[in-house]
């Protein structure tokens, strides 16, 4: 009997929910690599290194009932990572539809097949953002009326709202993870390190004044994983490795990259309502705006955070930042800019 038992433990599937995304690929690279093979994916598209190295791959949207079903049958434990990345504010309506219904239904169905843990991909953007630099960490009352400007970071809110209230229950856990950027290797969607693209190409026209926090994906995909035995249920971890000015920023990659650094400095007044009237004058003309609004204000706030909570519950080890960015430099220039574009 004992022997049974074991046996079908062992069936119990790991799923993880937008598996192929930046941060889905390293925290399957690492399971993999610690010898874990009874893994799920689910994404609209599973790559065929996934499937050839065992993982059992779901190919659907968490917005489909039917697809989530199938995906949480005989699940242990779900990193739900699937959600949709856009500054732009007339994307409100799809990233709610991912992050609030998706969340919805995927809890339900976590429910009905017995899941025991849930690990949700929030975002530090959550908790982290104000206007003069402060450092803050999870104890901080979230501050929903700057947040909430941007539909992203509203709709990501909001989703750690409807997985609190929807995966509740005896002997369940959630656990709340909030990355800051995630920077590094893999990025083949450019989900997370296009500011970085941007500077190599030299498409950032100037120096905002606001600060960023950013963290390497191996390191917060490491988190992720420790948070499954190490996580407190409903508790929120702040992940970053490191808070700098854009100044600062732009310099540490101007000393790695050889490209300089924007000259430019624009008062804060006056680059959002020079981005907002760009982009009215491209709108009008029915042209898509070399600027972003959106992205131009939230370069002026301060994405400040203390990683503390992380460090001593989950074992967080965030590397230096010095390898993070050359290693994200090495990686666009290889995967989309090619060589010799900087000769």
């Amino acid at each position: 009997m004992a022997k049974t038992k074991a046996l079908a433990k062992t069936e119990k599937r790991i799923l993880i929910t937008g598996g192929t995304g930046f941060l889905g690929t390293h925290i399957v690279q690492n399971f993999l690599a610690y010898g874990e093979k009874n893994l799920k994916v689910m994404a609209s598209s599973v790559p065929e290194w996934m499937k050839d190295a065992g993982i059992k791959a779901v190919e659907g949207s968490v917005t489909d009932r039917d697809d989530v079903a199938k995906a949480c049958k005989n699940v242990s434990a779900i990193f739900h990572l699937a959600g949709k990345v856009s500054r732009d504010n007339d994307d409100a309506a799809a990233m709610n539809k991912i992050h609030l219904e998706g969340t919805r239904i995927l809890c339900e169905a976590a429910k009905e097949a017995g899941v025991q843990t849930m690990v949700l991909a929030s975002s530090s953007g959550t908790l982290a953002v104000s206007e003069d630099g402060q450092v803050v960490d999870e104890t901080f009352p979230p501050p929903i009326e700057i947040l909430t400007r941007w539909a992203y970071y509203a709709s990501k809110y909001y989703q750690e709202r409807a997985a609190i209230e929807n995966f509740d229950g005896e002997g369940r856990k959630l656990v709340i993870m909030n990355p800051s950027l995630l920077l590094g290797p893999d990025d083949e969607r450019l989900s997370s390190t296009k500011p970085v693209l941007d500077f190599l190409a030299r498409k950032i026209p100037y120096t905002p004044s606001g600060g960023l926090n950013f963290v390497d994906a191996r390191d917060a995909a490491a988190a992720f994983i420790a948070a499954l035995e190490k996580g407190n249920h409903q508790e929120k971890y702040l992940l970053g490795a490191a808070n700098m000015t854009f100044e600062q920023f732009f310099g540490r990659l101007e000393r790695l990259s050889d490209v300089a650094a924007p000259a430019l400095k624009v008062p804060k007044k006056l680059a959002m309502a020079g981005s907002s009237m760009i982009s009215s004058i491209y709108k009008h003309w029915g042209k898509a705006s070399p600027v972003a609004p959106n992205e131009v204000e939230q370069a002026e706030y301060f994405w400040y955070f203390d990683s503390s909570k992380a460090i001593e519950e989950l074992g967080f080890e965030p590397r230096d930042s010095q390898e993070t960015l050359n290693d994200t430099i090495i990686y666009l220039r290889e995967a989309f800019l090619g060589e010799g574009v900087f000769q």
